[in-house]
Order: structure tokens, then sequence, then C-alpha cells
């Protein structure tokens, strides 16, 4: 009998874990828009009074094929979603760069805390830069979309 209780009790612990840690961010309303980048600076971002959102940084120069912003803008549009974007060297003085170093990247923020972010130096990342249709599928694992 015990058994079974203490089964139940993991069971639902399991499931409210899951529930509870795969939810998708939903961003804030005033990022459901025009599928437009929001230019900010690092004062901007460490005051941001939005908790949701997604952030593009971006550096000066682009090593790939396809300039990733393309292929990010592609996605905002059909999603009609508005990324921040920031400059690396702005970025550099901002909260989230304890945690993440690196341009390009986009950031999943979620109560004002990172919950994922492409990071340009892993493999596994680098079809998500050039093809709009690997990162679609990426980043809706993480966001809510009006689709």
């Amino acid at each position: 009998m015990i058994k079974k209780i203490i089964l139940i009790l993991l069971f639902l612990i399991a499931i409210t874990y899951s529930f509870v840690y795969n939810q998708k961010v939903k961003l804030d309303d005033i990022y459901y828009n025009n599928g437009e980048y929001i230019n900010i600076d690092s004062t901007y971002l460490n005051n941001q009074t939005h908790n949701n959102y997604v952030l593009f940084v971006h550096n000066s120069f682009c090593t790939f094929k396809t300039p990733c912003d393309t292929i990010f803008k592609q996605y905002m549009k059909k999603y009609k979603i508005d990324f921040l974007t920031i400059n690396i060297d702005e970025y550099k003085k901002t909260k989230f760069y304890t945690q993440v170093k690196y341009a390009p990247t986009v950031i999943v923020v979620n109560n004002n805390r990172i919950v994922a972010y492409l990071d340009a130096e892993k493999d596994k990342d680098l079809d998500k830069y050039q093809d709009v249709n690997e990162f679609e599928k990426w980043i809706n694992k993480y966001i809510e979309t009006n689709n």
C-alpha cells in the first residue's frame, strides 16, 4: 500500500515538473506586433520593465553565408513577433553577459531570466542560423506564437 502511494506521489511530482518546466513563454503583448527589430542599448536592457521577450545580440560582421539577421527576420515577419536587438559591445554592459558571452545569438527571456539561447560555437546550433525552418523549429519550442 505504501509503495503504491509513493509511486503515485512520484508520478504526480513528475507530471507537475513536466508541466511547469515545459511551458512556452508568452511574450509580453507589445512584442506581438509587426515582426521588426527594436534597437536598444545596455541601459534600456538593464532597466527593461517587460519580462518576456526575445533578444538578438549581433556583432558588426557576419561570417555566415546568409546573414543570420535575414533568417531571423523571415521568422519575425511570418509570426509578427518583434525582437529586441543589441550590438555586442552594448550587450557586454548588461546583466545577461555573464551567462551568454558571444554573438550572434538569440536569447529567449522569461521573467527576466534566460531560458534558451543559440550558441554560435556549437555545431548543433549552426543550422538554426542559416535555415529559417530550423530556426523556427527551435524557437517555437520556447515561445508562443499567434499562428
